[in-house]
C-alpha cells in the first residue's frame, strides 16, 4: 500500500505541484489544507501516513501545528517544507519533532523517502 499523505501549504498551484510530483512517485494524496487549523483537521479526520507541511501558513506557523499534533499524541510523519532555506530557521526545524525539512524546489518523492526512512 502507497503511503498516504495530507499537503498543507497555503498556495493552490504547490499543492497542485506536490500532489502531481509525490502522486508520479507513488504516495497517495488523501488531503490537501491551505492553513494550519486546516492541516490539523485533515490530519485528525484522515490518518495520512505523512504531512508535509509549510512552514509559514497564515494563521499559524508550521511549528506551532507539529507542536498541535504532538498534543494529540501519535502525529503522523511530519515533513516540513519552504520556499526559504533551513539555515533561517535555526534549530526551530530540529525542536519542532518534524522528521525533516525539504525545500520547495527541491521535493520529490526521493526526497520524502529519505526523510521517512
Amino acid at each position: 500500500m502507497p503511503p498516504t499523505v495530507v499537503i498543507a501549504d497555503d498556495h493552490p498551484s504547490f499543492r497542485a505541484s506536490a500532489r502531481a510530483i509525490l502522486q508520479s512517485e507513488g504516495y497517495e494524496v488523501v488531503g490537501e489544507a491551505e492553513d494550519g487549523q486546516s492541516a490539523i483537521e485533515a490530519t485528525r479526520a484522515l490518518h495520512p501516513d505523512v504531512l508535509l507541511l509549510d512552514v509559514q501558513l497564515p494563521d499559524m506557523d508550521g511549528f506551532a501545528v507539529c507542536r498541535q499534533l504532538q498534543l494529540n499524541g501519535g502525529p503522523p510523519a511530519v515533513v516540513l517544507v519552504s520556499s526559504r532555506d533551513a539555515c533561517d530557521y535555526g534549530c526551530l526545524i530540529a525542536q519542532s519533532g518534524a522528521r525533516g525539512f525539504i525545500p520547495k524546489a527541491e521535493l520529490s518523492g526521493e526526497s520524502l523517502s529519505e526523510l521517512l526512512e
